[in-house]
Formats: structure tokens, C-alpha cells, sequence
């Protein structure tokens, strides 16, 4: 009962404490009041369509390839098992709230005692070995110790630092707050993985265009250089046009070899971001479109932006782990109480006693004990650690803030490439009209001998450099979509109700340490959506067991 009443004092007087150090808010960012681009922008409100955005691309490829990212890419379990870690690292700072140094000892020792001149052992030099021969014979107990001596003890002692000043809360809450930094990390990764992969694709069937294009100007060429040598060999032109025509031909034809090695080289990039062999690639992709685009992209109102996106969170959360920081040192410049004890039993074969009898409670031991340390004379080195704190926690606000103004940017720069984008594609495909038409009846007239071969030389240089820019400017479009939507943040959510490790990884780490509850998904990832739990929701004066829970 005694015990129970000093553990609830202590409790309470740990509550009661203060906590050194400024607490964290979240930094002033400059946000934007709406989009620059706003004939880009639809008037729907931000919602699933957005989040899930590359089903809005309506290609089944694409949404396969980014399902397998998620399910193999190397590099995004590599982010999820930095999660584990870190969480691993949290436990170990919340183990510090209880005594910080408890453990077991025993020993048995053994001695050899060569008797006196008169017979007895009381000549021994080993003073604990006379004094416990001294206490026997003033208790007037018949003893004799032999000169074959053992004596056994156990201890059970405990050190505990009272985190008066918060020293270990504050080293808690900057724990967690990387711990939550981490977690939004592995989002960042996962919108950055999905923008990737269909940065690839669309580029991958933009170059597929280009070597159809190429091939059907080298097919109408040809058949160009054949009207040429036709005509020349009937002596109707000079061998100016045949040399022209077979010029033109080899210069086109020289592009493919150029575009085939761009395509393989993309899809082996794809490869790497889907976790899989090269050689599997050209079967999933197979031959295709390059995406259509939207009319317009919900992207909800540019504050969303500090709530939405992964990167943003994990600059605030970052900076309110350096902030904890600073109170963990100045709690190392104030006084530090720590209590100890220890308790056990000792015995030993003097006289009647028994090694057994360790267990005797009038052989046992207890020892209580606090101490008060003050650091003092440390020459400057604790007040310029607490300085060395202060400047890292404003460096991590400074990149909050640029963080804020990046992504903003990093919209605005999408919106941009995708209007423009849309609206190029829209001129460029009545210019690819009039320049099949401008070829067929160049084409026509040379046939007819009413022009000269540079008329069609012309011609077909102009379709084949307009059917280029109409495709480049699908992929412009296609890619402006891609940016807007991975910049406004939305993707990560595909993990939920899932976890951020494989069972195959969580297998291995398993075989080889003792993880214990920490791989199931509840016990690693909190509870709370991220766009809920702002950076400034870390712990602050909340009662000690309640650190314990990383949902709180």
C-alpha cells in the first residue's frame, strides 16, 4: 500500500512539473488566396476523382502499372520499413518516463583462508570477511569459518531520473513528431512513385507516336522517291529530284534507331518503378494511346495545399520535432534529481549459515537513496547546445515556409502546361490536316509535272515536323495533367486499409529479430488521416501514460 501511495505521488508530481522549452506552432506561410491558371481549373470542389486522379486518364494500363508500383516498388518499402525504425525509436524514448537503469545481479564468491598462528581464521586480511565474523561473535553466535569460504548474493536495483524539467517528454514529442514526419515521407514517396510512373507512360506513348509518325513519312517518301526515279528515268526531271527524294528518306529513316533507343530506355525506367525485370515490361505496356486529358482539374482552393500534401506536412512535423529539441536541452542546463534502490539477499557458510539462506528475510538487503546533481563550470557548453537547438528548429521553419511557396508553385507551373498544352494540341491538329492536304496535293502536282520536287520536298518535311509538335503537345498536355495532379498532392491515399510493408519483408525481419506486435499494421501507422493531424497536434502537458499512445 505504501509502495502503491509513493508510485501515485510521483506520478502526480511528474504531471504537475513543468516542461522547459517553447512549444510548438505551426510557422506563418505566405498562401495564395486562388489560382493563377483558373481557365485550367474546374469550379468542383478537390474530392476522389483527384485523389485517385490517374483513373481519370481512363487508360486500364496505366492504372495497373500504378497498383504493381505500389505493391513492388523497392524503394517505397524501403521508405515503410524507415517508418519501423523510427517507431522503434519512439518506444525506446518513452521507455525512458520509468527507471531509467533496472536490472538483476548475483554472484557467488569463493575464498580460501589460511588459519592463524592460534588456530583461527579472525587473521584473515580480507576485511568483510572479519567483519562478518566480528558481528557473529558480538551477537555471541558460535561460528567457525573454515578456510574454504563462500558467500552468494542477489540484487535487484533500480536508478530513475525524475523528468522534472520534461527533459524525456520533450525527447517524446520530438520522437513523435519524426515519427509522423516519416510517415508523411513515405506519402511524398508514394505521390512522387504514382507521378513517376505516369511521367513514363505518357512518354512511353509519346515516343511510340513518333516512331509511327516517322514510319508512315518514310512509307509516303518512298513512295515519293518512286514517282522521282519514275519521272527521271522517263526524262521528264533531272536526277536533282530522285537525290533529293532518297536524301530526305535517309534522313528520316535514321531518326528510328534515336527514337527506339528513348523507348527502351523508358521502359526500362518503368521496370525499376514497378519492381519488376525488364523483360516483362513490353507484355504489360503492350501498344497504345498517348492518355487523353481532362477538360479542366478540380484543384480545390491553394491553402487545401498545406493540409493535402505529404511534403508540407513532413516540413511542419520536422520542424516541431526540432522545436521539442530545444527544451530537451535546456532541461540538461537545471538541477536533475534521481532516486535509486536496490533489494535483495545475502548469505553465506559462516558458522550456521547456508547459501540457501539468502532467501531469509532477516538476510535481506534494501538500500534507498536519491541524489541532486547541478551541472556547473561547463564553460558555455550547455547554453551553446540550446543555441545550436534554437538555430536548427528555425532552419526547419525557414524550409517549412519555402516548402509552402514550392508547392504552390509546383501547381501553378502544372496548371500552366496543362492549359497551354490543351490548347496547342487544339491548334496543332487542324495544322496536321492542312499539312496532309498541302503534301497530297504537292504531291499530286509534281505527278502531273505542273511543279518541281521541291514543292514536295517541302511538303513532306512540314507534315513530319507538324505530326511531331501535334504529339509533342499531347504530351505537354498529358504531362501538364500529370504535374498539376501530383502537385496538388493526392495519391498516397491508396494506401489506406492497407499497410507500407509486404508480408515477404515483414516475413524476413520477423526470422530474424523478435519484432514482437510492432509489424501489425495498427501497432506502426497511426489511426489518424495525416490531413487531419496537423503538425501542431504532437504532445504537449498530456499525462504520462498517455504519451504512450502514438493515436493521441
Amino acid at each position: 500500500m505504501r509502495l502503491r501511495r509513493l508510485l501515485l505521488f510521483l506520478a502526480v508530481g511528474l504531471q504537475a512539473s513543468c516542461m522547459v522549452g517553447p512549444d510548438f506552432k505551426v510557422p506563418q506561410a505566405e498562401v495564395e488566396k486562388q489560382w493563377l491558371e483558373r481557365k485550367a481549373v474546374s469550379g468542383k470542389p478537390y474530392g476522389s476523382p483527384e485523389i485517385f486522379w490517374w483513373r481519370n486518364f481512363n487508360d486500364p494500363v496505366l492504372t495497373r502499372l500504378v497498383q504493381m508500383a505500389y505493391d513492388n516498388n523497392l524503394s517505397l518499402q524501403a521508405a515503410g520499413v524507415r517508418i519501423l525504425q523510427v517507431r522503434a525509436a519512439l518506444n525506446h524514448s518513452i521507455g525512458n518516463l520509468f527507471p531509467q537503469q533496472q536490472g538483476m545481479s548475483a554472484n557467488l564468491d569463493y575464498a580460501y583462508i589460511p588459519p592463524s598462528k592460534d588456530g583461527s581464521t579472525l587473521g584473515s586480511t580480507d576485511p568483510v570477511i572479519n567483519a562478518l565474523a566480528q558481528n557473529l561473535s558480538q551477537q555471541k553466535q558460535a561460528f567457525s569459518i573454515g578456510p574454504n569460504l563462500l558467500t552468494d548474493q542477489a540484487l535487484f536495483a533500480a536508478t530513475w531520473e525524475i523528468d522534472f524539467w520534461g527533459k524525456y517528454r520533450r525527447k517524446i514529442e520530438s520522437e513523435k513528431a519524426s515519427y509522423l514526419s516519416t510517415v508523411a515521407a513515405y506519402d511524398d514517396a508514394l505521390v512522387t512513385l504514382i507521378g513517376d510512373v505516369a511521367t513514363t507512360y505518357v512518354n512511353i506513348r509519346t515516343v511510340e507516336r513518333e516512331i509511327a509518325i516517322t514510319n508512315e513519312n518514310i512509307a509516303l517518301q518512298k513512295e515519293s522517291l518512286r514517282i522521282a526515279q519514275v519521272r527521271y528515268q522517263s526524262g521528264e526531271t533531272s536526277e536533282l529530284d530522285p537525290s533529293q527524294a532518297q536524301t530526305q528518306l535517309l534522313k528520316t529513316q535514321s531518326d528510328v534507331p534515336t527514337l527506339e533507343t528513348s523507348l527502351r530506355e523508358l521502359k526500362n525506367s518503368l521496370a525499376v518503378l514497378i519492381g519488376q525485370t525488364p523483360d516483362t515490361v513490353d507484355a504489360i505496356v503492350k501498344s497504345g494511346a498517348i492518355p487523353t486529358v481532362p477538360q479542366t482539374i478540380a484543384a480545390g482552393i491553394p491553402h487545401d495545399l498545406l493540409r493535402r500534401r505529404p511534403d508540407v506536412r513532413q516540413a511542419g512535423l520536422q520542424a516541431a520535432s526540432k522545436c521539442a529539441m530545444i527544451g530537451v536541452q535546456v532541461a540538461e542546463m537545471l538541477p536533475a534529481l534521481s532516486l535509486s534502490g536496490s533489494f535483495g539477499g545475502a548469505s553465506s557458510n559462516i558458522g550456521s549459515q547456508q547459501l540457501s539462506d539468502i532467501f531469509n528475510f532477516q538476510n535481506a538487503i534494501v538500500n534507498v537513496g536519491g541524489n541532486l546533481a547541478m551541472p556547473l563550470l561547463n564553460y558555455g557548453r550547455l547554453i551553446n547546445n540550446v543555441r545550436e537547438s534554437d538555430a536548427i528548429f528555425q532552419e526547419a521553419i525557414l524550409n517549412y515556409q519555402n516548402t509552402v511557396l514550392a508547392a504552390q508553385k509546383d501547381v501553378e507551373n502544372g496548371l500552366s502546361q496543362f492549359h497551354n498544352g490543351r490548347t496547342s494540341t487544339a491548334v496543332l491538329a487542324d495544322a496536321v490536316k492542312s499539312a496532309k492536304l498541302s503534301t497530297s496535293l504537292a504531291l499530286a502536282r509534281y505527278k502531273a509535272g505542273q511543279t518541281d520536287y521541291t514543292t514536295v520536298l517541302s511538303a513532306e518535311q512540314a507534315l513530319l515536323s507538324v505530326e511531331l509538335s501535334y504529339t509533342s503537345a499531347q504530351n505537354t498536355a498529358a504531362l501538364g495533367a500529370v504535374n498539376t495532379y501530383r502537385s496538388l498532392g493526392g495519391g498516397w491515399q491508396i494506401r489506406n486499409g492497407g499497410d507500407v510493408i509486404s508480408e515477404a519483408v515483414k516475413k524476413q525481419m520477423a526470422e530474424r529479430t523478435n519484432w514482437g506486435r510492432m509489424l501489425t499494421p495498427k501497432n506502426h501507422l497511426p489511426e489518424i488521416a495525416p490531413e487531419d493531424r496537423p503538425a501542431e497536434s504532437v504532445s504537449k502537458n498530456r499525462p504520462v501514460w498517455a504519451l504512450t499512445n502514438i493515436n493521441k
